[in-house]
């Protein structure tokens, strides 16, 4: 059952345009901070990155939401073939892009991030925590709460990325 303080109020729900942009600019933050690793690896292949610019442009109001969300699925296509690190940076970016059009897909780029911060660092336990924790605080407190507790409800379809 969704949420309904993630699904938007002209679709019946509780969030606001405001909070939905917000959640947009977090995800877009979120899928930026690990999208070096795909960087690295993929030089060369930029939809990644223009998802990322596309969900902030959905957000201030310069892109639609079926070109966004297209975009997103254009850096899910480059993750695809790839492993470990780059792979996982590619799909944040991709879900990122995707929030426009449902808001849910916040959490997907924050944990496919995680992994990516995981996957870069295998010998390091708590990579991925200090990940999850640098999110956290960069959370616009409009939609703090909201957040979190979307994390505690679905961490378990996410691989567990926001348990403690």
């Amino acid at each position: 059952m969704r949420d309904p303080r993630l699904v938007t109020i002209r679709r019946g729900g509780e969030l606001t345009d405001a909070n939905h942009r917000l959640l947009a600019l977090w995800a877009a933050d979120c899928a930026e901070h690990v999208l070096h690793l795909f960087e690295t690896d993929q030089p060369s292949d930029t939809r990644p990155r223009d998802a990322v610019e596309a969900a902030r442009a959905w957000a201030t109001g310069d892109l639609q939401m079926m070109r966004s969300r297209a975009l997103g699925g254009h850096a899910m296509g480059a993750a695809r073939l790839l492993r470990g690190a780059a792979r996982f940076a590619a799909y944040a970016a991709g879900q990122a892009a995707c929030v426009p059009h449902v808001a849910e897909h916040d959490l997907g780029a924050a944990a496919y991030a995680v992994k990516a911060a995981r996957a870069a660092c295998p010998s390091d336990p708590l990579a991925g925590r200090r990940e999850r924790d640098r999110q956290r605080e960069r959370l616009p407190e409009p939609v703090r709460a909201l957040v979190l507790d979307d994390q505690a409800r679905r961490s378990a379809i996410c691989w567990s990325v926001f348990d403690d």
